[in-house]
């Protein structure tokens, strides 16, 4: 038999304990921690830590709004399915619509992604709210934009990691340029994804508990 460690127990017991003996990690403020320690889980890149970018209240708000009722809106459906439901408060609700018709009829009409159609159908409803963005920068563009028009609520939080080639690093600039009042966590450069969005999920709502 090939020796490896089976036990899932001990496989996450072992892992956080690896990602503790990170010495950039005790530099971080506390209560950001357990959001880079699921980070650096989910990708296996301790390096990562040198593109954290976030606001100094991104834990407070993110709870605070969970607390007051916020949903979580994701760009792509591999990220809803993600988030540990059991972390998060009774009645928060998962919204992800990327294979709407009516997203990609507006899509369709406007030039545009579906992921980021989405936003526009959200509207309003994202005032107060939590945005999760692990795939498309075109998300997070068209809701800075958007923001920047009057023309959607303002969400509370957003937990944005874009990932790719094409707008994913010059996204994550300008929301650490100018966050437009929402508190955020991001990873600046081409990495980031699903994996990377819901770690941070999850951490925001339930720090490392599993």
């Amino acid at each position: 038999m090939i020796d490896y460690v089976r036990a899932p127990e001990a496989i996450y017991e072992r892992s956080f304990a690896e990602i503790a003996r990170i010495d950039a990690l005790a530099a971080l403020p506390a209560d950001i921690r357990p959001v880079a320690t699921r980070i650096i889980h989910a990708c296996g890149m301790p390096d990562v830590l040198g593109d954290l970018r976030f606001s100094a209240d991104v834990v407070e708000k993110t709870r605070a709004a969970l607390d007051a009722g916020a949903d979580i809106y994701c760009d792509v459906e591999t990220l809803r399915h993600g988030v540990m439901r059991h972390l998060l408060p009774e009645g928060c609700a998962l919204h992800c619509r990327i294979s709407a018709p009516d997203v990609a009829a507006h899509a369709k009409e406007h030039g545009m992604t579906r992921a980021s159609a989405q936003v526009d159908l959200w509207g309003e409803r994202l005032e107060g709210q939590i945005m999760a963005i692990g795939n498309a920068p075109t998300t997070l563009f068209r809701l800075m934009e958007l923001i920047d028009q009057g023309q959607v609520g303002r969400p509370a939080v957003v937990i944005a990691f874009p990932v790719g080639f094409v707008g994913a690093a010059e996204s994550k600039d300008e929301l650490v340029r100018d966050p437009r009042g929402m508190a955020y966590v991001t990873v600046l450069g081409r990495r980031g994804g699903t994996a990377m969005a819901q770690a941070a999920v999850n951490a925001l709502a339930g720090g490392l508990a599993t």
